[in-house]
């Protein structure tokens, strides 16, 4: 079961957060269960969780955000889309859910909000997955190709079959067939009255990505002082060299890879995915409840 939450960000702004619980868990059970904040990358969604957010259920109280400009929170025409507007919002979600200390997982853009708070937040954080983001700089080519993108969507989509066939086998990008794919972006489609168009504003997309392709992030990585666990698809965005390069200025850094899976990681390969992630996270339960223990006199 899901259940809405609603949490005032930075500047006011409405979000939607989702709070997944497994149906027999009691709801004062769920409170006491170590939290875990979900934050999906550019254009996605919290629903995008779900699957992962079944399972860590069993032992976790699994929350996820539709970042500002995303799902059902509030896209404010004006913004702000900055770094510190993404990272404050996910702050005050942490606060007003009393998660804290809370684990964040992170993809793309997610992960990397995550462990910019636990830099600005170690008191809020104990621990932080980063998903295929990478800490160095893209530059204005990587701008410049996503704008390109953005303008060769043939929308509006006919049908969401249109969608998934668009996005999972005929975008230029697709290098092989990709339903996995397709079903990420039919989950960020709405229905109007000529067909089907994004829930966000791909404007409003290239105004937050451009607040930090520009700029290197490896300072902040080295300030995450809880455990970190870096783990890419070995068809992603971020390449090994890098990723281990990550960890080694991570000073509790962790490195894990999944085959067969490209950016959309826990989309790609829901089983390996979750093997990669879970043992991370019954580590932290672990050494929380390790430490937590009276030590005998």
């Amino acid at each position: 079961m899901v259940r809405r939450i609603d949490v005032t960000g930075t500047d006011g702004v409405r979000l939607a957060a989702w709070e997944f619980a497994d149906p027999p868990k009691e709801r004062a059970e769920a409170a006491r269960a170590p939290g875990v904040l979900l934050l999906h990358g550019l254009m996605g969604r919290a629903s995008h969780w779900a699957p992962t957010a079944r399972w860590l259920a069993e032992r976790h109280r699994a929350v996820g955000l539709d970042q500002r400009g995303h799902g059902r929170s509030e896209k404010p025409a004006d913004g702000p889309y900055t770094r510190d507007a993404y990272v404050s919002d996910a702050e005050a979600a942490i606060e007003q859910l009393d998660l804290g200390p809370v684990t964040v997982v992170g993809h793309a853009m997610g992960a990397l909000t995550g462990w910019q708070l636990a830099a600005k937040r170690p008191d809020l954080v104990r621990a932080v997955v980063i998903c295929d983001m990478r800490a160095s700089a893209l530059g204005a080519a990587s701008q410049r190709e996503w704008s390109d993108w953005f303008d060769s969507w043939p929308l509006p989509f006919a049908t969401l079959a249109d969608v998934r066939k668009w996005f999972g086998e005929d975008d230029p990008w697709v290098e092989r067939p990709s339903p996995a794919r397709g079903e990420f972006y039919a989950e960020v489609m709405t229905e109007g009255e000529d067909g089907w168009r994004p829930v966000f504003s791909r404007r409003q997309m290239l105004r937050s990505r451009a607040t930090w392709v520009f700029d290197a992030h490896w300072e902040e990585l080295a300030q995450v002082r809880c455990p970190a666990l870096v783990l890419r698809g070995l068809d992603g965005e971020l390449g090994r060299a890098e990723a281990q390069e990550m960890v080694r200025v991570l000073p509790r850094g962790q490195y894990a890879e999944v085959a067969d899976a490209g950016h959309l990681v826990h989309y790609d390969q829901p089983e390996g995915w979750r093997a990669a992630v879970e043992p991370f996270l019954e580590q932290i339960v672990e050494d929380n409840r390790d430490n937590r223990e009276p030590v005998s006199p």
